[in-house]
């Protein structure tokens, strides 16, 4: 992880949240009223640990998933479930008609594969998928240093696919192209010179819903973490790449 020290300087609470990414701590995140309505509890995958997936699941409740850079994505040779999908109709007809789902809050889907560390057992305890973020983590840190065809040879290696951690992939244009959970924890890992792989999960309320954001919003005050709107990251990103 990334010393605090060194984080560029941003503003407000996209500063505060980075900072907490890069000291291994969660983060609130909002997406918008007008798309999912959500906030996903959000941690850097590098940072993982059982106690952070407990978090999780318990506090938040949605879907555990850990989400990549289209860059780290490609380096990695990984395709989307969409693709798989499509290059086994001809075997199995009615994957045809199961990936023609139309999205109510978005045009395409993030999913990709889901992976297991090779060294966990079942795979799902908070100490084995601690263990395969983590892997997914330190393979996106030690990514740049490496070519192409050994970050595919490493991933490989570490990795094992089905398996209990579902892979997202952020839109190439990241918040130019599409504002979801997974772009705009990809922005602030960027923008903040972190490997670029967060991991994500959705914040359920007890009426069978998404919790709302003034719930969120007091659970991150309760606990001492920061909440941040997702149109604060859209607009530290058009100031930061502009």
């Amino acid at each position: 992880m990334l010393a605090v020290e060194r984080l560029p300087r941003l503003r407000g609470p996209v500063e505060a949240a980075v900072a907490a990414l890069a000291r291994g701590e969660p983060v609130l995140l909002f997406d918008a009223a007008d798309r999912e309505g959500e906030t996903d509890l959000v941690f850097l995958s590098e940072a993982a640990t059982p106690e952070l997936v407990r978090l999780a699941r318990r506090e938040a409740g949605g879907l555990v998933c850990t989400a990549l850079s289209e860059e780290l994505r490609a380096r990695f040779g990984l395709p989307f479930a969409a693709d798989l999908l499509e290059l086994g109709e001809g075997r199995y007809p009615v994957l045809a008609a199961l990936r023609q789902v139309e999205l109510r809050y978005d045009r395409r889907s993030a999913f990709g594969i889901t992976v297991s560390d090779r060294r966990t057992f079942t795979g799902i305890p908070d100490n084995d998928r601690a263990r395969t973020i983590r892997s997914v983590g330190e393979l996106a840190a030690a990514a740049p240093a490496v070519g192409d065809a050994e970050a595919r040879r490493r991933f490989a290696a570490a990795l094992g696919s089905p398996g209990h951690v579902p892979l997202l992939y952020a839109a190439p244009g990241l918040l130019a192209e599409r504002k979801g959970h997974t772009e705009l924890a990809i922005s602030l890992a960027r923008m903040a010179g972190l490997s670029e792989s967060a991991t994500v999960c959705e914040m359920l309320g007890d009426s069978g819903g998404p919790r709302s954001p003034e719930a969120a919003r007091a659970f991150a005050r309760r606990h001492g973490w920061v909440f941040l709107e997702g149109r604060a990251v859209v607009e530290a990103w058009v100031r930061w790449s502009g």
